[in-house]
């Protein structure tokens, strides 16, 4: 296939149907295939990234309309269709840098962030230099390990010989370079062992082959994209809440144990379809990153209860009673550990007689060796070999973190799919079920479905100048430069995306002090099916903990 008559239309249309032949869904889903049309190809790479990001997301996005359509078939009796724009699944991928608060984006640190609630507790983020603990290096042996210092960079920066704070130090170079010169003394194996040790987030960036013939790769590439297993199977189908609107999850209560980015996605997305959402954190014991909750509190309340208290544990005790589903996004085990987790959520299913939807996502997976590992998205980009691939196609013999946080919004969208296909279940035949996937997951189904043409590649991004600011940058260079000027390049291509009003909707935040501007939901249905909002977005813990709506 050449650059001229790839046809991102037909790829994603290839793996939509790739994905329906799999067996992921039941017969009943699939046999409205036909009601799920793609649109909007540009055929223009705009965003640097040698894999089909667009095809993918969009193609995921049509398995998720194909379960919508269903649900609101049984629902509702509606005869719908869906239509999705490839060009607004995209900016799906990087919904949080489309996002804006009295018009000042993720890249405009000092203007936005007056109007942000300071949450991050540790300056993981806000201090340049503790920043960069969370980074690609070269080690001493000439391979490549991404430390990662998380939330508090002072365990990582303890752990390679590095000071906590550096006051003052800001300089991008300068910074680089102490890290590099740090760990150029360390060869990636005594870095892995000193990682394991302190429970670190941090990995080897492994060339795809590497990773599938590892123990771990072995066990999670046999796995599915996502699971739904029934945890219980006694409790009886759970009817649908009367409701005056068309939206499919109207009625159903969700409780939100996440941060950051895959974990919000999921809750987003079942927000968007009518859902009661309520995020809950801690402020004053978690940090989270501020610009996240954005976008990634859009269409919920959240509030701030601190599950290690005996009161906060009561409220949220409270909450679980009414609610339908969880989703968890924190390492595996740490909500178990709390009382909350898979397994006494089925004892109080039965209890209640009415079954919950337990929904998780992490970074490797809940199989294999490494499935308790914490993890980001730049530690599953570098383990499946998605960041090999980024540089190898860059031309450069060196992984490269790629743009923007996409892994996070794919993972989000599949584990979001397994929730519907659950709450179908749920209602036809009751029971309980834990939905599951992960950020590698999503990368081996991205990698399966292979690289652009190397025609395509090479005439629209190693030969276009357009890209030659892309081109100078290393891998050490932070996720923010990557992401910013990928950003950048991709504005000059497409001038008009984030000014279309097709693809945003404005609503005024008074928890955030101003208006905020969020990517609208990508599936568009007819038939009286509604997607939408039913709240602005605002900063963690603004609200009781009480159900709303």
């Amino acid at each position: 296939m050449t650059s001229s008559n790839y046809s991102q239309l037909e790829e994603t249309t290839r793996i939509f149907r790739l994905l329906l032949d799999s067996g992921i869904l039941p017969a009943e889903f699939t046999q409205l295939a036909a009601h799920v049309k793609f649109y909007n190809e540009s055929n223009q790479l705009s965003v640097p990234c040698p894999l089909k990001q667009t095809e993918l997301i969009s193609a995921l996005k049509g398995v998720e309309a194909l379960l919508a359509l269903k649900l609101s078939k049984s629902r509702f009796n509606n005869n719908g269709s869906a239509d999705i724009d490839l060009q607004h699944a995209l900016l799906f991928l990087f919904s949080t840098y489309c996002s804006s608060v009295n018009g000042y984006h993720k890249g405009d640190k000092l203007q936005v962030s007056k109007y942000l609630k300071q949450t991050d507790l540790n300056q993981a983020q806000s201090d340049p230099y503790r920043r960069m603990s969370a980074n690609l290096y070269r080690t001493k042996d000439k391979r490549f390990y991404h430390i990662h210092g998380s939330l508090d960079a002072t365990t990582t920066l303890k752990m390679i010989g590095l000071p906590a704070f550096i006051p003052g130090l800001t300089d991008y170079n300068e910074i680089v370079k102490i890290y590099q010169d740090r760990l150029d003394t360390f060869n990636c194996d005594e870095l892995e062992a000193m990682n394991v040790q302190n429970k670190q987030a941090g990995i080897e960036a492994l060339k795809p082959e590497q990773f599938l013939q590892s123990e771990h790769g072995k066990v999670i590439s046999a796995e599915p994209i996502f699971n739904v297993e029934a945890l219980e199977t006694d409790t009886p189908p759970v009817p649908f809440t009367p409701s005056t609107k068309p939206q499919i999850l109207a009625g159903m209560k969700v409780l939100e144990l996440c941060r950051i980015i895959a974990g919000p996605t999921i809750s987003k997305i079942l927000a968007e379809y009518g859902a009661t959402v309520i995020k809950v954190t801690s402020d004053s014991t978690l940090p989270d990153v501020p610009f996240f909750q954005v976008d990634g509190n859009m269409g919920k309340h959240t509030t701030n209860l601190n599950l290690k208290h005996p009161e906060d544990r009561a409220k949220f005790e409270e909450l679980l009673k009414d609610a339908d589903i969880i989703v968890d996004g924190y390492r595996t085990g740490v909500i178990e550990k709390l009382g909350y987790g898979p397994s006494r959520i089925t004892e109080l299913a039965k209890q209640r007689n009415k079954g919950y939807i337990y929904a998780s996502e992490n970074c490797f997976g809940f199989s294999g060796e490494w499935s308790g590992r914490p993890g980001w998205q730049q530690i599953a980009d570098c383990v499946s070999g998605v960041a090999w691939l980024q540089g190898q196609a860059l031309g450069k013999d060196e992984p490269m973190i790629p743009p923007f946080p996409m892994s996070d919004y794919g993972t989000g969208c599949i584990v979001a799919i397994s929730i519907l296909l659950a709450v179908y279940k749920r209602n036809i035949i009751g029971g309980s079920y834990w939905c599951n996937s992960s950020l590698v997951q999503y990368d081996l189904l991205l990698l399966a479905q292979g690289k652009y043409p190397e025609e395509t590649w090479k005439s629209q991004v190693l030969n276009n100048p357009d890209f030659a600011p892309f081109m100078k940058l290393r891998y050490y260079d932070s996720v923010d430069a990557i992401s910013g000027t990928a950003l950048s390049i991709f504005q000059k291509l497409n001038p008009d995306a984030l000014q279309n009003q097709d693809y945003f909707t404005s609503l005024y935040s008074e928890g955030f002090g101003g208006t905020i501007r969020v990517l609208k939901p990508v599936v568009e249905y007819t038939g009286g099916i509604e997607v939408g909002y039913k709240c602005s977005s605002r900063p963690n813990g603004s609200d009781a903990p009480e159900w709303w709506d």
